[in-house]
């Protein structure tokens, strides 16, 4: 089995890469920092946010008993509070939390 190097063939097939791929990579460590913010925050408040939405399913289907609807509602808001702390350390906003899931639409 001969295995050829054909370049030129390769280059062709990943051109639409290029424009996706930035030519350098920040190494300012402030940027690093907020990206990584940026990151973790947008993964919490997605799983904030589906925490949310079965919790009401749950209470909707009278699932959970007073007491367990109290108990995830105040867990619920200090997570939002703590996400709001975290959001003005880093200098964010709701938008830049906002996820873009591709075709099938944005977090929100």
């Amino acid at each position: 089995m001969l295995i050829t190097n054909e370049e030129d063939a390769l280059r062709e097939h990943l051109s639409f890469t290029e424009s996706s791929i930035p030519a350098r990579i920040s190494a300012d460590p402030e940027a690093v920092e907020n990206g990584l913010a940026k990151l973790v925050l947008s993964i919490i408040e997605l799983i904030r946010r589906l925490l949310e939405k079965q919790a009401l399913r749950r209470m909707d289907a009278g699932n959970l008993t007073e007491e367990e609807i109290e108990r995830l509602g105040a867990a619920l808001m200090k997570l939002e509070e703590k996400m709001a702390e975290l959001k003005k350390v880093f200098g964010l906003e709701d938008e830049d939390l906002n996820l873009e899931l591709g075709p099938i639409k944005t977090l929100e």
